[in-house]
């Protein structure tokens, strides 16, 4: 029986170099039968193509995969991060200056949340950047309705369960009293959805403000509301190990705007 290793890469993890979609989501395209290899629909992912296949989603040819990218954006509240919202609210993705190439997020914040959002046209960085073995720490601001002591948030730096689902230990730090709220700066190093939040509530605060201000070594520092700024190719080589040579495309950065959301809200 043979044992060598089939030559390629696997269809999904080529279809999410080419910013189709994360891995995921691209072995759900395949599972749903909108992806072709050499004119033949295939359901299954576990096919792996080189650089002679032919491939095809909906129809239209696989574009050649640009060099990977990433973008800090400053996420204004009032924004899903969702590609498409079933509700027909305002996206992230419609927000964005002119000329930016198509994107995915890094993870998500929420309606509500602001600050930092990485985006990429990478689906492999994507899914790198979003494993919890990562490990990469992410702050955030959070203005908390009440008068918080170290007691009440001991159990947050120590790691609770809320509704069932175990919320690890964060960093915090009381930062400031201001009237009838605090400032807080909470660092976690997973992000469950409405993480910080639900754990507040859980010792009796309610957050008002939501900013995350850096994902691992990447920092908002003080790019506007709804700008956006590439990293450079070095950079991204040095933090991500990227294993190929960086080459930026030819194309001009995106003017920078702010986005038709709502107006900043002032602390």
């Amino acid at each position: 029986m043979s044992t060598d290793t089939p030559k390629g890469d696997r269809i999904a993890k080529v279809l999410a170099r080419a910013g189709v979609a994360s891995r995921r989501e691209a072995e759900r395209m395949i599972e749903a039968g909108r992806v072709s290899v050499n004119g033949k629909k295939i359901t299954s992912p576990a096919l792996n193509v080189t650089e002679s296949d032919k491939i095809s989603v909906d129809g239209q040819p696989l574009a050649e995969a640009e060099p990977p990218r990433l973008w800090l954006y400053h996420k204004p509240a009032g924004l899903v991060t969702t590609a498409r919202d079933e509700k027909g609210r305002p996206t992230v993705f419609d927000n964005l200056p002119e000329g930016m190439p198509r994107v995915m997020s890094v993870g998500r914040l929420d309606l509500n949340s602001e600050g930092l959002l990485l985006l990429t046209n990478d689906g492999e960085i994507k899914r790198r950047l979003e494993l919890p073995t990562t490990g990469w720490l992410r702050k955030y601001r959070v203005r908390v309705k009440g008068a918080p002591t170290d007691e009440m948030l001991e159990p947050l730096r120590k790691g609770l369960t809320v509704d069932g689902e175990r919320f690890q230990p964060m960093e915090v730090t009381l930062d400031r009293q201001q009237g009838a709220n605090a400032w807080l700066t909470i660092g976690l190093r997973e992000g469950r959805n409405r993480e910080i939040r639900r754990a507040a509530e859980a010792v009796g605060l309610t957050v008002n403000r939501l900013i995350r201000v850096s994902y691992g070594p990447f920092r908002l520092g003080d790019l506007k509301e709804g700008e956006v700024e590439e990293i450079k190719g070095r950079v991204l080589r040095d933090q991500l190990g990227l294993d190929k040579e960086f080459k930026p495309t030819a194309k001009p950065h995106p003017k920078r705007r702010r986005p038709a959301g709502p107006p900043r809200r002032r602390s």
